[in-house]
């Protein structure tokens, strides 16, 4: 049985490199609707935070902030860049954290890859407009119209692509889900190029459950909003004292 909306959990959504809170727009309405407290926040160097240094103890200080103004515990739901900071988050606070939802972000971000993105985000940001016409396309072209619209919403952060991945290469997912105790949900789209170490993540939490959502790319809760927004409601009904609930079977699974 579904508990009250009161009983609930809040959740907190941490948004992905460049955009901002704004990208959450969908789903905090819908949590809302459904009687749950959301609340997105903008990361340092991004949405409202323009302009100010990305580090990761910024970062966490912000999760912290957003957590204590929710009553101290949330499910902390991250994609792609905040998909590593909520990872990190949990295995330095497990306290604050009722259940993990980790998305998009499953390459450990360490070596020739993270070189790679480092030097391309240096390079496009030579770029006359920084890079602002490729990321408006590219948006456009990986969600859509009205997702990228909710993308750039906030303000896009062309500058701080390259100081933000420098931080997040500071940081270490497979020890950190072994740290936190609490409940992980995985979540990528079937055609996420973020998997490459997606083993590694699921040795490290064997039990947690690995949902796929088919035809979604790296951006599945904007490709995929409604099937994204499903599953966040379900593992709210999961956190904290129903541990042993699954997803729902709208979506494979692979754990």
């Amino acid at each position: 049985m579904d508990r009250d909306p009161a009983q609930r959990p809040p959740v907190l959504l941490v948004h992905g490199i460049r955009t901002s809170r704004s990208m959450w727009r969908g789903q905090v309405e819908a949590l809302t609707a459904a009687g749950v407290t959301a609340l997105a926040i903008d990361l340092p160097a991004h949405g409202d935070r323009i302009g100010e240094p990305f580090s990761l103890d910024a970062a966490f200080a912000a999760i912290d902030d957003a957590i204590a103004s929710l009553g101290g515990r949330v499910v902390l739901v991250g994609l792609s860049l905040g998909g590593y900071l909520s990872i990190e988050y949990a295995g330095r606070r497990p306290e604050k954290v009722a259940l993990l939802v980790a998305s998009s972000c499953f390459t450990v971000p360490k070596g020739v890859g993270l070189a790679g993105y480092r030097g391309l985000a240096r390079a496009i940001r030579r770029l006359p407009d920084r890079g602002s016409w490729l990321n408006d396309t590219m948006a456009r072209l990986a969600v859509g119209q009205a997702a990228a619209t909710d993308i750039g919403a906030g303000g896009v952060a062309l500058d701080a692509m390259d100081e933000t991945l420098a931080a997040v290469g500071q940081t270490d997912p497979i020890s950190s889900l072994a740290r936190y105790d609490g409940p992980v949900w995985f979540v990528t789209g079937a055609l996420d190029h973020f998997r490459l170490d997606q083993r590694r993540y699921r040795a490290a939490r064997p039990e947690a459950p690995f949902i796929v959502v088919p035809r979604a790319s790296h951006l599945v809760s904007l490709v995929a909003p409604e099937a994204f927004t499903r599953i966040v409601l379900d593992a709210v009904q999961a956190a904290p004292d129903d541990v042993a609930a699954e997803p729902s079977d709208d979506f494979p699974s692979e754990g």
